[in-house]
């Protein structure tokens, strides 16, 4: 399996290639590694966010640019954020090294997880959507 068809059974996912893993009380976003393929080199990541923002699932939080384009960022449950990952301000290429771990890019404490995690892709999902895709 190449590493742009990793996929991690700790998370769930949504189809426009966010992961969500739940750290304690909160929920740590970030892009798939397959997100990170068609991306290429991102040269910037723009959250509009910060700490005490509110985020609705399926909304915008922030932007993503790369050699190749500019995307949008969805939140995948809605809630208040806890954090974000300032050490994306600079240094963008974390999300290229490591999507799964370092490049996580906003904490939220849910507000209606138990819906939201409904509308969520599990693992097996996710491969499918990226198996089709490919």
């Amino acid at each position: 399996m190449s590493a742009a068809n990793e996929v991690r059974d700790d998370r769930r996912y949504t189809k426009d290639h966010e992961w969500a893993r739940e750290v304690g009380t909160e929920v740590e976003v970030g892009i798939t590694a397959f997100a990170v393929d068609q991306l290429g080199d991102v040269t910037l990541v723009a959250l509009d966010v910060k700490a005490g923002d509110s985020v609705t699932a399926g909304q915008v939080f922030g932007t993503i640019e790369s050699v190749k384009t500019l995307s949008d960022l969805y939140a995948p449950v809605s809630g208040t954020v806890a954090r974000s990952n300032e050490r994306l301000d600079g240094a963008p290429e974390l999300v290229n090294e490591d999507p799964w771990e370092a490049a996580w890019m906003i904490a939220v404490t849910p507000s209606g997880l138990a819906e939201e995690k409904a509308e969520l892709l599990d693992a097996d999902a996710y491969r499918k959507l990226i198996a089709d895709a490919g």
